[in-house]
């Protein structure tokens, strides 16, 4: 896009944004909104209701009234596990749809939204197999004694989730949730809010109780900070930057609740020199451009070893100038527009500090052809020094730090030094120097000659400053619910006599 003409807005957007709660959509209590800008163009296309401490008082009793007395937290596992297929394949058969509004939304590619769309169904279904062949822990002392765990829903559920990919990883939480019997207050990304309004939809066709579900729309210090710091929500799940979770940390702490938060990365991606250059290259191009470059996981800290440093730098650079550049909307485009102008400044600031501290090879400000727009070109830097900010802060964008490395002992120092833990990708033929070097590095986890592949078996979630607890597969349904022991006797009664000894004499 060229000018700030406005671009036609996908059918079903809303004339407004509301919330969800208690099976109704509804404003909020003050009638407060606020504006939703289109990242093509930065016009505003559609204002959604601003939540506050009341919205999060409506929302909570009616998702705790759910809990209490509906049957939702009661159904057998079998019960709600078809309720989650629904789900998924209504997602499904609504993929371009969903796609759509996401990219119109956020500013990814249409391809990769809809890829994440599919992955949202995929996140339903793992979890609708997982809760009903779920076997719990059973422990036996023979003929003296049997003990179980017996598994229980724990509440109301808070999610806040974040901007990028915002569907998809709404999915994440909730299909979770929802499996193991919980119901749900969703905060949704207020950069983002027009995926998440599907969901009410969705949950209704599909078969969820009134309740189970609500969705508040706003500001994190408005409508997250009243989610949190709510004494009727004993879970709070979230995703997003490094900065805002210690703030949760903090105001959760009062109340004991239970946290999950993965955060914020700057994650290496380790080249040796004995590794396929080629496969290589294409991993972490994809790595850190896919998705804008605005993904927790990006292999954003590129370390290759000396022998073909200069060598690899090149080909980076000359592949990252070829990435496609475009509007969302465009099947062939590769990075689109970024989610909001504050973002984007954000970005292109660090752009500027880079320039400063190291060698510019690819990018470095706004593509050709695109004088509007949150639109950024992708951007190499190379002979980052391990102190400069571009390879120590999170940048969250189209922006990568290359910096060389002389023995597998520096390339693990590089890669740790750093507040952040959450992924690690390490690219060698030598499969003992891989193992090895996954053992030591501090990340969460690693991916071994694999680009950013998920098994949703798997924990997902970091270490230091990238998050606190795992979900994903069986951490996922120890995180949502409560793990009661139970034990029987079934011999004689082993207990200590209290209180049968002789009389006192007088």
């Amino acid at each position: 896009m060229t000018s700030t003409t406005p671009r036609p807005i996908p059918d079903g957007v809303p004339e407004r944004i509301r919330h969800y709660i208690g099976g109704e959509l509804t404003d909020s209590a003050d009638g407060a909104v606020f504006d939703v800008l289109d990242p093509v163009t930065n016009e505003v296309y559609v204002r959604a209701a601003a939540g506050k401490k009341a919205d999060i008082d409506r929302a909570v009793a009616a998702a705790r009234k759910a809990f209490t007395e509906g049957p939702w937290p009661k159904l057998l596992p079998r019960e709600r596990s078809r309720v989650l297929n629904r789900i998924a394949d209504l997602v499904e058969s609504r993929d371009k749809r969903l796609a759509a509004l996401e990219s119109f939304d956020s500013g990814l590619p249409i391809s990769q939204a809809l890829g994440q769309a599919r992955r949202a169904a995929e996140n339903f279904r793992f979890f609708a197999d997982l809760i009903v062949a779920q076997a719990d822990d059973a422990y036996k002392v023979p003929g003296r004694q049997v003990n179980y765990v017996n598994r229980k829903p724990i509440g109301v559920a808070g999610l806040i989730t974040p901007w990028n990919t915002p569907f998809m990883l709404e999915s994440w939480k909730l299909a979770p949730a929802l499996a193991t019997g919980n119901t749900v207050v969703l905060k949704p990304a207020e950069f983002t809010p027009l995926s998440a309004s599907l969901w009410a939809e969705i949950f209704e066709e599909a078969g969820l109780p009134a309740g189970v579900f609500n969705l508040v729309n706003g500001f994190g210090e408005d409508a997250g900070d009243a989610l949190v710091k709510h004494p009727d929500v004993p879970l709070i799940s979230f995703t997003g930057e490094s900065r805002t979770g210690s703030l949760i940390f903090g105001n959760a702490a009062p109340f004991l609740k239970g946290l999950s938060m993965e955060l914020g990365g700057k994650s290496p991606a380790i080249v040796f020199a004995d590794a396929d250059l080629e496969t290589a290259i294409d991993a972490t191009i994809f790595g850190v451009f896919s998705l804008n470059g605005e993904r927790c996981t990006a292999g954003s800290r590129i370390l290759v070893e000396r022998a073909v440093y200069d060598e690899f730098v090149e080909r980076y650079a000359a592949q990252a100038e070829r990435v496609v550049v475009g509007d969302p909307a465009d099947p062939a485009t590769e990075v689109g527009a970024l989610v909001h102008p504050e973002h984007y400044e954000k970005v292109m600031k660090y752009i500027e500090i880079g320039k400063t501290e190291a060698r510019l090879v690819a990018g470095g400000g706004r593509p050709a052809g695109f004088p509007t727009g949150n639109y950024v070109a992708p951007t190499v830097f190379a002979d980052v020094k391990p102190d400069a900010r571009i390879f120590q802060e999170e940048i969250f964008g189209p922006v990568v730090a290359i910096t060389p490395f002389d023995s597998e002992e520096e390339a693990l120092e590089l890669a740790n030094n750093t507040k952040y833990g959450l992924a690690a990708y390490v690219w060698t033929n030598d499969l003992k120097r891989a193992h090895n070097f996954a053992q030591s590095v501090e990340a969460g986890m690693v991916w071994l000659n694999s680009n950013n592949v998920r098994d949703l078996r798997t924990p997902f979630g970091g270490v230091k400053a990238s998050g606190l607890g795992h979900e994903g597969g069986y951490r996922s349904i120890d995180f949502y619910t409560d793990q009661q022991a139970v034990h029987i006797n079934l011999g004689e009664v082993h207990n200590p006599a209290f209180g049968k000894g002789a009389k006192p004499v007088d």
